[in-house]
């Protein structure tokens, strides 16, 4: 009998050792996987060893610098194109950058909704860059078959002839085919970049809020080789070379792109986001006579854990909008019913979706007087460099070059925000995240105002040493410019980038961060429509002054020969708006607040789907 009881006991003892065991292998197995939701290019779990990570990332930051290198290899000149090759004044043209670079940042709505609701991010940014390439490709070849004639013309001192209708209205369908190409990938690619880290992850979660840093630095290097390199020979008048120079860096962006396919992580789309947003608005409508109690017991939440796709997160009910709650009210007639017409019951995630979007409008909002800055360097601050003394021991100096300093800024100034400035602010606010990305933000708008002073102060002093014009016609700004030098152009540049490194990173992070699991892109894609209604705003801007400032006596602030206008008052101008404007983001930050989500609905070990996902583990 005691060698049966010794018996028992080493064999529950042997169970429990194997139970032990069996609870190990299927924890490892657990952590093995992503815990955000994302799979592989399967459908399957995603391996967290075999995906994502910063070998997805690299790939992606590489793509962006050549697909920005592409980009700017036009827009960054695009200004003195219109100027010189097609005979376009200095007003007109800065008007057209501004409605093209605004039309590029307005079609990453498109690209959002595509990616959000039916494609995913990864094949809106494969197809979306193909038409990027194909846009480049004929820019091309109508530049260098239509509009460079006669052969050498462009470069600023031999004028190029007339065009034809056909030449110009080509022209014109591949400038805004690469509007097209750019403006669906970029915010895709910026919130691709993100999915390959699992924010669950203390490790991932670090690298996945350094990645919105990195991926600016890559936009701003890949631009860099566009503003030195290609800017220098398209201003010789060779923007064949340069153009067809960009074709080829977006088409090899696009081949790394998809080499590293079976890397990436994914997300599925989680459907219409307009259907939903309509869905709230009409059901709270329905129900506005409906009693709702103080607490909210009587809103309606799906909790079941297989309503969430991909590890998205429920979001916990606010108290503001409260209007919009009634979408969630359960009354007498849904309890009665089995299915739940969304059209009639709306859940409380589905109603924060609303309220969150609702609450980063005025936040948005805010940003799109500094993009009215921003959207300078490439149009005012480039004839601006044109008027000025361009020449240093002989060698001229492109105009469009300038905005060097600008990314160099940006580089200098991520580095000293990441390695010196963040941890600093941690240790005095005890705060381990160090500044908000509202604080950020706020102080991307007081270096914005600085640079605008700055802008200002050299164009007073470019005024005070000009050179008197003896003979008006095409070019003659820069037959007699001032005698101040380019480089006094520097600081402006300077200020501008570390602007962006606050406001554009900061913003990145705030629209990606704060907006819903199923709507990512679309908040990638509130920062570049920013930029886009930026260059509208400054187009229409220009417009007013130019009819408001000309007289019989007067050509304007910005005339054809800046030598007679006054493009230091409108600058001036700008600091003044950007300062009411700091004001009154000032009061929409103080009123935000920040979206909660639960946790996600990822599994636990022992469950079904992992036991799946390590049999499908090869």
């Amino acid at each position: 009998m005691a060698c049966l009881n010794v018996c028992k006991g080493q064999l529950n003892l042997y169970e429990q050792v194997v139970a032990k065991e069996r609870k190990k292998q299927k924890k490892e197995c657990w952590e093995a996987y992503t815990q955000d939701g994302s799979v592989d290019r399967h459908g399957h779990p995603a391996v967290r060893g075999r995906t994502g990570s910063w070998v997805a990332g690299i790939l992606i930051l590489v793509n962006q610098g050549l697909a920005t290198l592409a980009f700017f290899g036009v827009g960054v000149n695009l200004v003195l194109f219109l100027i010189r090759v097609l005979g376009q004044d200095n007003a007109e043209a800065a008007n057209n950058v501004s409605k093209w670079t605004g039309t590029v940042y307005l079609f990453s709505l498109v690209g959002a909704f595509l990616s959000d609701s039916y494609w995913g991010r990864f094949k809106t940014c494969a197809i979306f860059q193909a038409i990027f390439v194909l846009g480049l490709a004929s820019l091309s070849l109508s530049s260098y078959m239509l509009l460079l004639k006669p052969r050498g013309c462009g470069d600023g001192e031999s004028p190029c002839g007339h065009h034809s209708s056909f030449a110009n209205a080509l022209f014109y369908v591949s400038t805004y085919m690469i509007a097209l190409g750019n403006g669906g990938y970029q915010p895709n690619i910026a919130t691709f970049g993100a999915d390959q880290f699992d924010e669950e992850d203390s490790k991932e979660g670090h690298s996945k809020i350094a990645f919105f840093s990195y991926f600016y630095l890559a936009l701003n290097l890949g631009s860099l080789f566009s503003n030195t390199i290609l800017g220098y020979y398209e201003d010789k008048g060779m923007w064949a070379l340069g153009f067809w120079a960009s074709a080829g860096s977006a088409t090899l962006a696009l081949i790394l792109f998809l080499c590293g396919t079976p890397r990436y992580r994914h997300f599925s789309p989680k459907g219409n986001p307009l259907s939903r947003f309509c869905q709230v608005v009409v059901t709270a409508v329905r129900k506005w006579k409906v009693e709702m109690t103080p607490g909210g017991d009587n809103l309606f939440e799906n909790c079941e854990k297989e309503s969430s796709q991909n590890g998205a997160r429920n979001i916990l009910h606010t108290e503001g909008f409260k209007f919009l709650d009634r979408a969630a009210v359960i009354t007498e007639k849904e309890l009665d019913k089995t299915g739940k017409n969304p059209w009639r019951l709306c859940t409380v995630t589905q109603v924060e979706e609303v309220k969150c979007i609702l609450r980063l409008l005025p936040i948005w909002l805010c940003t799109i007087l500094y993009s009215v800055v921003f959207t300078q360097m490439a149009s005012l601050f480039v004839e601006q460099g044109a008027a000025m003394k361009t020449t240093v021991s002989g060698f001229h100096i492109p105009p469009a070059s300038m905005s060097s300093f600008d990314i160099l800024s940006v580089a200098a100034f991520i580095f000293l925000y990441r390695r010196v400035l963040d941890p600093l602010v941690a240790r005095v606010t005890k705060n381990p995240r160090g500044l908000t990305e509202l604080q950020r933000m706020g102080m991307g708008l007081v270096i914005a105002i600085m640079a605008m002073v700055s802008a200002g102060v050299v164009e007073c002093f470019r005024l005070k040493y000009k050179v008197v014009v003896v003979e008006e016609g095409v070019g003659d700004h820069h037959k007699s410019p001032s005698s101040l030098s380019i480089f006094w152009q520097v600081p402006q540049y300077v200020l501008i980038g570390a602007s962006e490194v606050f406001m554009y990173v900061g913003q990145l992070e705030f629209f990606n961060g704060q907006a819903p699991d199923g709507l990512k892109s679309f908040g990638s894609a509130l920062c570049m429509t920013s930029i886009s209604l930026g260059n509208y705003v400054s187009s229409l801007l220009v417009t007013i002054v130019m009819k408001i400032s000309t007289r019989d006596d007067m050509p304007g602030w910005i005339p054809g020969n800046l030598n007679k206008g006054h493009l230091e008052r409108f600058y001036f101008l700008l600091a003044a708006l950007t300062a009411a404007d700091l004001a009154v983001y000032f009061l929409c930050a103080k009123w935000y607040k920040y979206t909660k989500f639960e946790g996600r609905n990822v599994q636990d070990p022992d469950s079904a789907t992992v036991q799946l996902a390590a049999e499908l583990r090869v």
